[in-house]
């Protein structure tokens, strides 16, 4: 039993190393995108803590500095926000189709820079 737990511990170990090794050399569009992921893979689980986590670091990483883009931000913020209510209110099917058409809209985006 001992040396079963030391394998899943080692297995554990090498996949979180190459998790933070993937994280660390992602670009800041990759990591938007994995970010979506974790969100949507979680609100699939219907797991409201983590798919709110992930939707306010979303909400962290909003631009307001210039008026080009805060446009867009408050946009997004208002989308973030109702996502999180929705969430809290276990409407999970809204939730998902939001993240996934956020997600799908921004590798499009990604794509034709």
């Amino acid at each position: 039993m001992m040396q079963h737990s030391a394998l899943a511990n080692n297995h554990s170990n090498r996949m979180n190393q190459y998790l933070v090794k993937e994280i660390m050399e992602a670009t800041p569009q990759q990591l938007l995108i994995k970010v979506y992921d974790f969100a949507i893979a979680n609100c699939n689980k219907h797991n409201m803590v983590k798919t709110n986590n992930a939707i306010q670091e979303l909400i962290n990483g909003l631009n307001f500095d210039t008026e080009p883009v805060r446009e867009i931000s408050t946009g997004l913020l208002r989308l973030y926000l109702f996502c999180q209510e929705q969430m809290r209110l276990k409407k999970y099917d809204i939730v998902n189709t939001i993240l996934v058409e956020l997600r799908s809209t921004w590798v499009e985006a990604f794509r034709k820079l």
